[in-house]
């Protein structure tokens, strides 16, 4: 399904974040969402996830208005996140922290005895695509950095959606596990699932990237495949500087 907004708009007292984007991301592809700091990214997957509402504008997933809708109804609906700075809990295990969250409400003593075996094969499952099988019982305060973006991903592949939007994976990340991060997106995108990327590396956005949307000041000012963004001298004085 398609993610769109319309005249979507956010400020916070005087500032301006969101000056009235009309955004439209391609079902099937990897998008990338790029333009400078401040340029109003995060605010926008903030409004299009819930976690915080627009002022103005309109939020549709596929035919399905999602505008001021809950985080957990916005996930249910089929668009998960992943966050710049990882949430997870860092004094439960990998497994765990996979498994919280398809069930938020059992992070008590006892939580896995809550989870039906199938949910539990399918947190190792997901912990094994991503290469972190070897670490489902370590507590996640003891992975690195670029593990606890894996495990982050794991909890929202748990959820099955459809769309999956990635706030800045690269940050922090190793060359190593960047590369397993951009083999990841692809393997996954193969596979159905449609991925909105916030990304500084543009290396890697422009390596993994079928559609790129550039924002600068709130708004869309670009938007198209990767050899075209590149040229486009909206672009480059905007983003690059010149």
């Amino acid at each position: 399904m398609t993610l769109r907004t319309e005249g979507l708009r956010k400020a916070f007292g005087g500032v301006v974040a969101l000056d009235g984007a009309d955004v439209e991301f391609l079902p099937g592809k990897v998008n990338a969402l790029i333009g400078p700091n401040g340029s109003g990214k995060t605010t926008f997957f903030n409004c299009v996830t819930g976690m915080i509402k627009p002022d103005e504008g309109r939020i549709f997933f596929g035919e399905r208005d999602l505008t001021g809708r809950a985080p957990h109804v916005v996930a249910r609906a089929g668009v998960g996140r992943t966050f710049q700075l990882c949430r997870v809990f860092p004094r439960m295990t990998a497994v765990e922290n996979v498994l919280a969250a398809v069930r938020p409400g059992g992070l008590l003593r006892g939580l896995r005895s809550a989870h039906r075996r199938s949910e539990i094969e399918r947190a190792h499952n997901w912990l094994t695509r991503l290469g972190i099988e070897h670490l489902a019982e370590a507590e996640a305060r003891n992975l690195s950095w670029g593990q606890q973006k894996l495990l982050e991903l794991a909890g929202v592949l748990m959820g099955e959606p459809q769309t999956i939007l990635l706030d800045e994976p690269a940050g922090g990340v190793n060359p190593a596990l960047l590369d397993r991060i951009g083999t990841l997106v692809r393997e996954l995108n193969s596979e159905g699932r449609t991925f909105v990327i916030v990304e500084h590396n543009m290396d890697l956005v422009m390596s993994i990237s079928d559609h790129i949307v550039v924002f600068d000041r709130g708004r869309p000012i670009a938007a198209g495949p990767p050899e075209r963004i590149r040229t486009d001298e909206r672009v480059l004085g905007a983003y690059l500087g010149v």
